[in-house]
């Protein structure tokens, strides 16, 4: 199906930038909402699994929250609350400075690392069903996006 059948457009665009735009909102839209159900099953949100793969990926180490919130995905998510919550499940632990009482450090426990790395499996799986694309127009939507956001310099 095209973007104007998925989205009900009788006009059309004003120009392919627009077009773009709304196609790449309403792509990570279709995808979130994937996420979404899928995580929902685990008790989890798409931000709170994001807390946990950064903390999973810095591991043994831990994280600031204000690490926590440069790495995030959803800049506008609150990570104090977000590390709260997964406190409470027991997927990380937190531990207050000494020499500053407003830092807190936060890593992942081994129940974090076990959990996120069978939702890892799940979420993989989902990828898989939803991409339609093989590798090389991976490589190529990759960097399209990447150039979009004026961060064409190779990695």
């Amino acid at each position: 199906m095209t973007l104007e059948k998925d989205i009900q457009q009788t006009k059309p665009f004003k120009s392919q930038v627009e077009k773009a735009i709304v196609n790449v909102m309403y792509t990570n839209n279709w995808i979130c909402d994937r996420q979404y159900k899928l995580l929902k099953t685990h008790g989890l949100t798409i931000q709170q699994y994001n807390v946990l793969r950064i903390l999973k990926g810095q591991y043994p180490n831990p994280l600031t929250i204000n690490g926590i919130i440069e790495r995030m995905l959803d800049k506008m998510s609150n990570a104090s609350r977000l590390v709260d919550k997964l406190l409470q499940k027991g997927y990380v632990a937190r531990t207050y400075r000494a020499d500053d009482r407003r830092a807190c450090d936060v890593t992942i426990t081994e129940e974090g690392l076990k959990f996120v790395t069978f939702v890892n499996e799940e979420v993989r799986n989902l990828e898989a069903d939803i991409s339609k694309l093989n590798q090389e127009e991976l490589d190529l939507l990759n960097n399209l996006l990447d150039k979009l956001r004026g961060s064409d310099e190779k990695a």
